[in-house]
């Protein structure tokens, strides 16, 4: 996410600040001081304890996750809460609805624990979170049930639109399941942006980020079902430059101003990917050693290779998940046929969604170019 830094890693997961945290951090401050001074902003700072809280609730969704077999690159706060990024979202019902309340209860439990050990529940007006005179264990208290109650909100990306999902999907498809919750999400979206309205601007930031969540998670989940059933033969390139394993940066130069292409596979006499060599992978070895320079050295070897049957769908997944600029595309005896792009994906995209009700039919003999079908000469795999 943009605008935010790592300051550590929890078994594999990076935990990330964004700078808009550090913002609410200082309007804390502030708010303690035009009560009490220095002091209290002092005190007031200490409620990083909140941080904690947040960041409670985000494991309790990397922990019930990780029971399903998904694991979270990272864990983002924000002033709102945190967003822990998980690889892929359980598309199976009972396994979202298990890890989207996970956080929401991991607060539960920290509200009663608090609220216990101050002997019940505070007298009513008691915890105001901006008056220094409110116990600390209190407020915190209080933050926890606003957590849990916010969280559960209806409204992507909340943990309670992804609840709302996960019950809808019981009954419809995941798709239209998703399109309903995000449509949902956007009307909660609308209110919270007229209350907004009336002195309350961080409703208005609120219903901003609400908005775009909805949007942006109705939007993925239609890209991956418009992909459903393709495999990654339909998408990919088949007329690219490759570079030998001898070959030099100035090689690479030559091929990038006399192509459109920008990334640029290195591959062995056997036809085996050894590397992909992207533009950025180029200009920074041109710079930092000169076009001499040997291409394999300078290629990234990280990039992955799936058969031409691989589902379309799954390898979109892993190139967002892995932020890949390209797969390698490779045939049954493991030579590289082709290659997999974003932007290759996208104009696919744009032809399914051209495509007329009835053109769909057209499809069966596009699949028929593909290199593994039958040909004359070569028995179908």
């Amino acid at each position: 996410m943009q605008w935010s830094f790592p300051i550590l890693a929890i078994r594999g997961t990076v935990i990330r600040i964004h700078l808009t945290f550090l913002l609410f951090l200082l309007w804390i401050g502030w708010a303690h001081y035009r009560h009490g001074g220095t002091q209290a902003a002092v005190e007031g700072v200490v409620f990083l304890l909140l941080f904690l809280c947040v960041l409670l609730h985000e494991f309790g969704h990397v922990v019930a996750a990780r029971r399903y077999g998904v694991q979270t690159p990272d864990i983002t706060l924000l002033p709102i809460g945190g967003v822990a990024r998980l690889e892929r979202i359980p598309e199976q019902p009972g396994q979202e609805l298990v890890v989207a309340l996970a956080g929401p209860a991991v607060n539960v439990v920290i509200a009663a624990l608090l609220f216990l050990a101050i002997g019940g529940l505070p007298p009513e007006g008691s915890t105001e979170l901006q008056d220094p005179r409110t116990g600390i264990l209190a407020r915190l208290a209080t933050v926890n049930v606003f957590l849990v109650l916010f969280n559960l909100i209806p409204a992507f990306p909340m943990d309670g639109g992804r609840v709302l999902r996960a019950l809808l999907a019981y009954r419809m498809g995941y798709a239209r399941a998703t399109a309903t919750a995000a449509s949902v999400g956007q009307a909660v979206a609308f209110g919270l942006g007229l209350l907004g309205l009336f002195g309350n601007p961080l409703l208005l930031f609120i219903a901003v980020f609400v908005y775009l969540g909805a949007a942006g998670e109705s939007q993925a989940v239609q890209e991956r079902e418009g992909l459903r059933g393709l495999a990654v033969a339909e998408a990919m390139v088949t007329r690219f430059e490759s570079l030998a394993p001898t070959s030099r940066v100035q090689d690479a130069v030559r091929c990038l101003i006399r192509t459109t292409q920008h990334e640029f596979p290195v591959v062995a006499e056997d036809g085996r990917l050894l590397g992909v060599l992207t533009r950025d992978c180029l200009l920074k070895a041109l710079h930092d050693h000169g076009g001499d320079y040997p291409v394999t050295e300078a290629m990234r070897t990280d990039i992955p290779l799936l058969p031409q049957r691989h589902d379309l769908g799954a390898a979109l997944r892993l190139m967002q998940e892995k932020r890949l600029p390209v797969i390698g595309v490779t045939e049954e005896s493991g030579l590289l046929v082709g290659l997999l792009t974003p932007e290759n994906i996208g104009e696919m995209m744009m032809v399914r969604a051209a495509q007329p009700s009835g053109g769909a039919a057209a499809w069966p003999e596009r699949r028929s170019a593909n290199p593994w079908a039958p040909r004359p000469g070569r028995p179908m795999a």
